[in-house]
């Protein structure tokens, strides 16, 4: 058996990076994948057809606007029409726009703040009465490292991280005793699409500074959604689980 079958999982921001690990790990583990993109329609097919086809499930992908509270009921409300139900939704969806606060404009915050935080709460707001009609349910949502210590030049970013880590705390004691479970995950150097445009040397100083000495890997992510999206996890609750191979110790 395996550890997600027949479950319905919604992930947002899914067709890269480690949105992209997480549903493909769910899709080989037997759930149901419903995910979503801003603009990369025809990534979203080839990925869809992918894991459909790879191992024997459902998946379809949703151009969506996370940072929009109407868009997102709608986007629930379709998804259940599609599956039917509900079990694990995986807050995923993240942008950066980094730069030192003296420079930062109010665009640049508000954007972070809307597609990073404000999006956690309109999917939490619009699956959380499906998750309270079935007695069950896992959110888990994806914070950072920056979110749990800062970093210079990423104001935004890590108040968008830190504030996904106090609604997840504080959803996880308002609705726990309905058997509905809530946490959060602080990746910490992530190896995707995105940094392997950085520049060699400074990927290379930032490894020196992690014990495990390798950077992350989406698949690293993929598993700790899995313990957490699963029966393995049935006691996690409200917490925060960093996966930066020793970055923070």
């Amino acid at each position: 058996m395996k550890l997600l079958q027949d479950k319905v999982a919604i992930i947002t921001g899914a067709t890269r990076g480690i949105g992209k690990g997480i549903a493909e790990k769910f899709a080989e583990q037997g759930a149901n994948v419903a995910f979503t993109f801003v603009s990369s329609e025809e990534k979203a097919k080839v990925l869809a057809a992918e894991l459909a086809t790879k191992y024997g499930v459902t998946v379809k992908g949703y151009q969506s606007n996370a940072g929009d509270l109407k868009s997102t009921e709608k986007l629930v409300a379709t998804v259940l029409e599609d599956f039917g139900n509900i079990d694990i939704v995986v807050n995923n969806a993240g942008i950066t726009k980094d730069g030192l606060l003296m420079r930062m404009s109010e665009d640049n915050w508000d954007d972070v703040i809307n597609i990073n935080l404000k999006s956690v709460f309109n999917m939490t707001k619009a699956v959380l009465r499906t998750f309270m009609k079935n007695k069950s349910g896992v959110f888990i949502n994806m914070s950072s490292v920056v979110g749990v210590q800062g970093n210079g030049g990423q104001a935004n970013y890590s108040a968008s991280k830190a504030g996904i880590i106090g609604f997840t705390k504080s959803i996880a004691q308002e609705i726990g005793s309905r058997n509905i479970r809530s946490n959060a995950i602080a990746p910490g150097f992530i190896a995707t699409e995105m940094t392997e445009k950085l520049d060699q040397k400074v990927v290379e100083e930032w490894v020196k500074n992690i014990p495990l000495k390798r950077a992350g890997t989406p698949e690293d992510i993929a598993n700790v959604c899995l313990f957490l999206a699963s029966d393995m996890g049935a006691y996690v609750n409200g917490q925060v689980l960093s996966v930066c191979g020793g970055m923070m110790t």
